[in-house]
């Protein structure tokens, strides 16, 4: 059977589902409940320094993109970082770590980006015995108006400064968590390990406004007429945050480095995406709060039979696999040529696919044969960009079938090019041309 345990800038955890920084870990009950549940660890909600406590909004805190079937897509918070006393937090920490010395315990810190704020708060996190400490660069709402989460973190020489005064001040692992509001991730990760930062975790969220009232005419959430800006999570980020992670994993200046993977984590196939990608951990949070936390068993449960049936024997036989495979579009292979394939006996006959083709594409689908309503792909004219594959609503209807070297292209009449397979000096490869080898 697999094994799920992870051991991650030296911390330890029994499987690699986290959850993030957010408010389902902004107390010990609720971090209590989670571990009950099965997560392998968490990271505690946003620290800030000693004196008076931040003040939430006492009003709604959340705005929503829904699905047709009003299935949560998105959420927009506004939610700032912990309005609890700091050593509240500080014991309710030192006493779960102590109930729970299996599990991982990190702590997300978000102070000024002055060295003797750091240097004030990192031992008394440390004094809690946590496995590790989170910095929050990511924030895009509130903290960040305060010259903190990202305003820090869209700075590469901020990152790395304050990367540099934790790294001195605390003998605790470091992550640095990133945000993804910003042109070219890699600049603050590479800034973050040049710190010495152990890790990088992304994303936090997308600075976003989801909605805005047709008769109020405020953004939602409305506090009291007015709205705001806020940070986007939940599954609609999850291509973003696959990305950024992977640019990350294949950057050759940072490869090898630790990534922990956040945004839009729901099932167990998400959190494998991302560690195939590079992330040895993963973090979760609007999947726990639209699921509750018995979400992770179902993660735990699916993770381990996938790697049941490819062979894997540990985490780390997951991690990276996917990332040589992931290259810059000069380097794809302009001579693998596929066709889309119609399955009449699954077809229901919408033509979704023909509308879809014959209005945006490549008006490659017949509406019509021998006079009956039926839909044909023309190969004359599919170029293979799967557009019909994706509206298609019947799974596996529409599949794209690869021609094989040799195959006669019926698009141009001519045979599919043997080239392909010896792509590096293929005079279609633009950078065969000037003599550097492809990937």
């Amino acid at each position: 059977m697999a094994d799920l345990t992870t051991t991650f800038a030296g911390i330890k955890s029994p499987n690699p589902f986290w959850l993030a920084s957010a408010p389902p870990t902004d107390k010990a009950y609720n971090v209590v409940r989670a571990f009950e549940a099965g997560w392998g660890g968490v990271v505690w909600k946003t620290l800030g320094e000693e004196g008076p406590p931040v003040v939430n909004v006492n009003g709604p805190r959340y705005g929503a993109i829904w699905g047709a079937d009003r299935r949560l897509l998105g959420l927009n918070n506004i939610e700032l970082i912990t309005d609890r006393d700091l050593q509240t937090n500080l014991r309710e920490i030192k006493q779960v770590k102590r109930d729970w010395p299996d599990r991982a315990l990190v702590v997300s810190i978000m102070v000024p980006c002055e060295e003797e704020s750091w240097k004030a708060i990192l031992p008394l996190v440390e004094e809690t015995e946590a496995d590790g400490i989170e910095l929050n660069f990511g924030c895009p709402h509130g903290m960040s108006e305060r010259g903190m989460g990202s305003a820090v973190g869209q700075v590469p020489e901020y990152v790395e400064m304050v990367v540099r005064w934790c790294k001195q001040y605390t003998r605790m692992p470091v992550i640095t968590k990133l945000t993804p509001n910003i042109t070219d991730v890699r600049k603050p990760a590479r800034a973050a390990f040049n710190g010495g930062s152990d890790a990088v975790s992304l994303i936090n969220t997308i600075n976003s406004i989801t909605a805005v009232n047709l008769d109020s005419f405020a953004p939602e959430p409305t506090i009291d007429g007015k709205g705001t800006h806020g940070g986007y999570c939940g599954p609609a980020v999850k291509p973003i945050a696959l990305s950024m992670v992977s640019e990350i994993a294949r950057d050759p200046e940072m490869r090898g480095k630790l990534i922990s993977g956040i945004g839009g984590i729901t099932t167990w196939r998400d959190a494998a995406e991302f560690m195939a990608l590079g992330a040895g951990t993963v973090q979760v949070c609007t999947a726990a709060m639209t699921y509750g936390f018995k979400i992770v068993q179902e993660m735990i449960t699916g993770l381990s039979n996938y790697m049941d049936e490819k062979g894997f024997a540990s985490v780390d036989d997951l991690v990276g696999r996917a990332v040589p495979n992931v290259t810059d579009w000069q380097y794809l292979n302009l001579n693998y040529v596929t066709k889309a394939r119609i399955n009449q006996d699954l077809c229901i006959s919408c033509g979704r696919c023909h509308i879809a083709c014959e209005d945006t594409s490549h008006q490659a689908i017949f509406n019509e044969v021998d006079g009956k309503r039926m839909f044909v792909v023309n190969d004359e004219e599919c170029v293979g960009c799967n557009l019909c594959v994706n509206v298609c609503p019947v799974e596996d209807c529409i599949t794209m079938e690869p021609l094989e070297p040799g195959q006669v292209d019926e698009r141009t009449g001519s045979r599919v090019s043997d080239q392909y397979a010896n792509w590096t000096t293929h005079p279609n490869n633009p950078m065969a041309k000037v003599g550097e080898p492809a990937e």
